[in-house]
């Protein structure tokens, strides 16, 4: 049986003690990851909304990046969104910047009332590479 394991990326190991979490886990070649915010450096979120949707796509590659692995490993994306009709235009913006060629991941949004305190975040699969 494949046995799981927490990948962390450098820094920000208070967040996932305090809250009890990994930010990802390793099930064979599979990376499950938590869902990623656009958190600053003392946890507090990005104000800006385009901003805060680049920053939780830098927290979400410094996942990847920890676990051997890059946005071209994932498989399966879901977002969720506070305000989905209003933010549309500036997500596709920070996403075809991001995802700027095929094949891309297949993608499901969201829309929630509530995130923390955030406005945006993004939970992935990815496949871990054989030389990772």
């Amino acid at each position: 049986m494949t046995k799981r394991q927490p990948v962390f990326p450098e820094g920000r190991h208070a967040l996932y003690d305090t809250h009890k979490y990994s930010a990802a886990l390793r099930s064979g070649d599979l990376l499950f990851v938590s869902g990623q915010v656009g958190s600053r450096a003392d946890g507090t979120p990005e104000p800006d909304y385009e901003n805060q949707v680049r920053l939780a796509l830098d927290n979400l590659q410094a996942v990847l990046k920890a676990a051997g692995c890059g946005l071209d490993d994932i498989v399966d994306v879901t977002t969720f969104h506070t305000d989905p009709e209003n933010q549309f235009e500036n997500l596709m913006k920070v996403k075809d910047e991001v995802f700027d060629k095929a094949p891309y991941p297949n993608w499901t949004a969201v829309g929630v009332n509530w995130l923390a305190g955030f406005d945006f975040e993004i939970k992935v699969i990815a496949r871990i590479p054989d030389n990772a």
